[in-house]
């Protein structure tokens, strides 16, 4: 059962956060938390930070193996899910970082890993680099530290414009993005699942959650400019993870693992850029050992 907690973040915005299990408790014989697990030690906090039209409850299958050992809690960030969804003025790069550092002060999770899908990523490690007594590991997932570029912007605006909306029903949201977006390369019902997540019903139909235009606001904060130089600010131990189909090369991954002053390197083969969600197992043994190290 997922439990909501308010958070207050930058400029007085509510998010939502959510918790997708019970956190655990020392010496309870029902969480044993592993056979490499002290039930008397602290576990370090997790917040899971979606990306650019994601929600918490994409983290869901997550955070829900990861609160054996953890408190971890995902979180709506603006504009996102059921948190608040301020004048476009608001979705800057320093409203998102402030935000996750005002959750992590407000639900005690500090020194936290935060693990980062996307722009969520980006956010993580630019709270790691500006605030590191409040971090003390890093998963960067599928984001990259290159520019992307006006072109890349102008791509994302033709293709919310290209969204048939209102959708008649849930079946036909899944399966146009799963099958019938032009950016699909061959059907995967996975991504299908993945924005019917987004989408509300409203009186005519099925529509996003979220206002295209912010998330365009959103993104074009940061699609311009390399962050190449933050990267190289965050000194605690960090993970960069890529799925092999991803948006993020190989080549761009390693070095940003060269950057990173304690960098560590993983990929998740036939997984693309939604790799958390649609190959959850694969994602969890690229990722658990390093949790493993970071995280006690």
């Amino acid at each position: 059962m997922a439990r909501r907690i308010d958070v207050t973040g930058a400029g007085g915005v509510h998010l939502a956060a959510w918790e997708f299990a019970d956190p655990p408790k020392k010496g309870d014989p029902a969480r044993p938390h592993g056979d490499r697990a002290d039930p008397d030690r602290s576990y370090a906090g997790v917040l899971l930070l979606h990306g650019l039209m994601g929600r918490a409850s994409h983290w869901a299958s997550t955070a829900r193996w990861l609160s054996d050992r953890h408190r971890a809690v995902a979180l709506d960030q603006r504009g996102h899910g059921q948190s608040d969804k301020p004048p476009q003025a608001a979705y800057t790069r320093e409203a998102y970082v402030e935000d996750a550092a005002a959750a992590i002060e407000q639900l005690d999770l500090a020194p936290a890993v935060l693990i980062g899908h996307a722009m969520g990523a980006l956010t993580a490690w630019q709270l790691a680099a500006k605030r590191p007594e409040l971090v003390r590991g890093l998963i960067i997932c599928d984001m990259r530290a290159s520019a992307l570029g006006a072109a890349s912007q102008r791509e994302w605006a033709d293709w919310f414009k290209s969204w048939p909306v209102p959708f008649a029903t849930l079946a036909d949201v899944r399966k146009w993005f799963g099958e019938d977006d032009p950016w699909v390369e061959r059907p995967n019902p996975a991504r299908g699942e993945f924005y019917a997540e987004v989408m509300h019903e409203c009186a005519d139909g099925w529509r996003p959650v979220f206002d295209p235009d912010q998330m365009l606001k959103s993104r074009e904060t940061w699609v311009y400019d390399a962050h190449w130089e933050e990267l190289a600010q965050v000194p605690c131990p960090a993970l960069v993870v890529r799925g092999v189909d991803g948006e993020l090369g190989r080549a761009e991954a390693q070095e940003m693992v060269r950057v990173l002053s304690k960098g560590e390197y993983a990929e998740v083969a036939e997984a693309g850029h939604l790799l958390p969600y649609d190959r959850p197992e694969a994602w969890r043994a690229a990722v658990e050992p390093f949790l493993d190290r970071v995280g006690e």
